[in-house]
């Protein structure tokens, strides 16, 4: 693998984490349902919206730890990544299986997470709004996705601080003008004469003399 290609693949698992997080979180806020519990008479009905949170509370949970691993995607190589793609990868199937099981009928039963609900008797109905479940199941898709892209090929992908990094016995870089100008300056603000001779020895590698 290329190093531009590293680049590339470790770019996008970052952004489908982040996307993924973004659209849990998002989802967790927005009204999935709106329950109605039919009461016996005198009692009014109760009419409420439940929300992601309450209707999945591991939805937001999931968006934090896929936010939480875009960034450690960079901070860790090696096993450490594989460990952070296969947490990604289970975030998301929380994310599928909680955006499933809205649709499954699995919302009546977290309906009783709304105050006075089920209490008292009568009938209670959800009515589910699809489009935040289905958002919620994207979500997953991406963090599932990301997430084996991670564990498959993340050993290979560059880490943190890697392209400031220079092999053994490399040379250093040469100097610029601009290098040398600073170091001028440098020399004017202790006091020396910058167009001096180094003395004796100066700049000479370790063991060699002057002439």
């Amino acid at each position: 693998m290329s190093a531009q290609d590293g680049r590339r693949e470790l770019g996008t698992a970052v952004a489908a984490a982040v996307v993924a997080g973004g659209l849990a979180l998002s989802s967790s806020g927005q009204a999935w349902a709106r329950v109605t519990h039919a009461r016996p008479a005198p009692l009014p009905p109760i009419d409420a919206v439940l929300t992601g949170s309450q209707a999945a509370p591991l939805v937001p949970a999931a968006g934090l730890v896929l936010l939480a691993a875009a960034v450690a995607i960079f901070a860790v190589r090696g096993a450490g990544r594989v460990l952070v793609g296969l947490l990604m990868a289970a975030a998301g199937g929380v994310l599928m299986w909680s955006g499933v099981r809205a649709f499954g009928g699995g919302l009546l039963e977290a309906s009783t997470n709304v105050p006075g609900v089920g209490q008292g008797g009568g009938q209670v109905s959800v009515h589910v709004s699809a489009a935040w479940p289905a958002l919620a199941v994207l979500a997953g898709v991406l963090g599932v996705v990301a997430g084996l892209l991670v564990v498959v090929r993340g050993r290979g992908w560059p880490g943190m601080g890697r392209r400031y990094e220079r092999e053994p016995g490399a040379a250093a870089p040469s100097r610029t003008d601009e290098d040398r100008a600073q170091a001028a300056w440098k020399a004017l603000d202790r006091g020396e004469d910058p167009t001096d001779d180094p003395p004796d020895g100066a700049g000479l590698p370790p063991g060699r003399t002057p002439v």
